[in-house]
Order: structure tokens, then sequence, then C-alpha cells
């Protein structure tokens, strides 16, 4: 991508998030001190990673960015401290508290998932739709389209592969993937 255009993008998109992210930083790292150098360093990821593709969804991609930082972090640690794990606990994406960030990137997401699964092939968009959302069971499916259980099996793996590639690239993690599956199954029962 050219420089300038990748600056203003930067500029724009990435930078308002700031106060955001550093109260994010904040909360979830104990040590005040490190959270200067960890803003740099989530803005030196996201700036190399949109330089080789642009994501769609600038603010959950930022978090996302930040969330994988820390957890690296955490990992890579030789001692790690009680309070560390604690802090994990809280990263975790299937906490109950629902944040008005979570709320609008969950939102987010779900709209990602649709625009990956309105990608896939008729058949294949079908399949995923039975099994994974619609709980049918393998067997079912196969009956139910007139397939063999096999094709149902090929069809669900090269769909669960395309849908978590699209939304990784959008800054979705695959955690979330399951979740908003979760959720999109219980918004149409509703």
């Amino acid at each position: 991508m050219e420089s300038n255009k990748l600056d203003e993008w930067f500029e724009f998109e990435v930078l308002p998030l700031e106060a955001a992210l550093i109260r994010f930083l904040r909360r979830n790292r104990r040590q005040e001190d490190d959270v200067a150098d960890l803003l740099q360093e989530v803005y030196v990821r996201l700036y190399e990673s949109a330089a080789k593709r642009m994501p769609d969804m600038v603010k959950p991609f930022v978090f996302a960015t930040a969330r994988n930082l820390l957890i690296d972090l955490a990992r890579r640690a030789q001692v790690v401290s009680i309070e560390a794990y604690a802090d994990l606990d809280i990263l975790d994406v299937s906490s109950d508290e629902l944040t008005p960030e979570r709320h609008a990137t969950g939102h987010q997401e779900l709209r990602l998932l649709q625009q990956a699964m309105d990608m896939l092939p008729a058949r294949c968009r079908e399949v995923v739709q039975l099994r994974k959302i619609d709980d049918m069971s393998q067997r079912d499916v196969a009956l139910y389209m007139g397939i063999t259980e096999d094709t149902v099996e090929k069809q669900i793996s090269k769909g669960m592969r395309v849908l978590a590639s699209s939304l990784l690239v959008n800054g979705v993690t695959v955690g979330v993937t399951k979740l908003s599956l979760k959720i999109r199954k219980k918004d149409d029962s509703v």
C-alpha cells in the first residue's frame, strides 16, 4: 500500500481509538510503565499488518491486536505471577460482562460473519447453516439435502475454513467466531 494512504488511514482510523486503547491496556496490564511501550508495539503491529492488507473493521482489528500482544507477553514471561493469570481472565471473550465495546464489536462481528456466509457457494452455505447454526446432525443434513455424509463433512470443512479465514483477516479471533455462530443461532430462533 502507498505510504501516504497508509499514514492517512492510521491518522484518521487508528489514532482516534487511542484513548480507548490506553484504557484497555491499563485495565489488562498491572505495570503502568509498560502501557506506553505496549501502545507503540500495538501501533507497529497494526501499521505493518495494514501495509499488507487493510482491515475492513478497524476497531475490532485494533483491540484484537492489543489482546494478542498481551497474550504473547504473558506467554513469554519466564516468571508469571498469579496477578498475570488474573489479567488473562479479564481478556477471556466468554466473559459474561457486556460492555458497550463488546456489544458494538459483537454486532460488527456478526455483520462480518454474515458477509462471509454470503460469499460461500450455495450448497456449502446451506450445509454450514444446517449443521452449525441449525444444529442438525451430519446424517440429518445428508438426508435432508440428498447428499452423502462424506459430502456434508467436506462442505463443512471447506465452509468453516473459508469463514475462519475471512473473519481472521478482519481481526476477529477464532474463539469469537464460535461465539458468533452460537449468537447467530439464538438470534434466528427468536
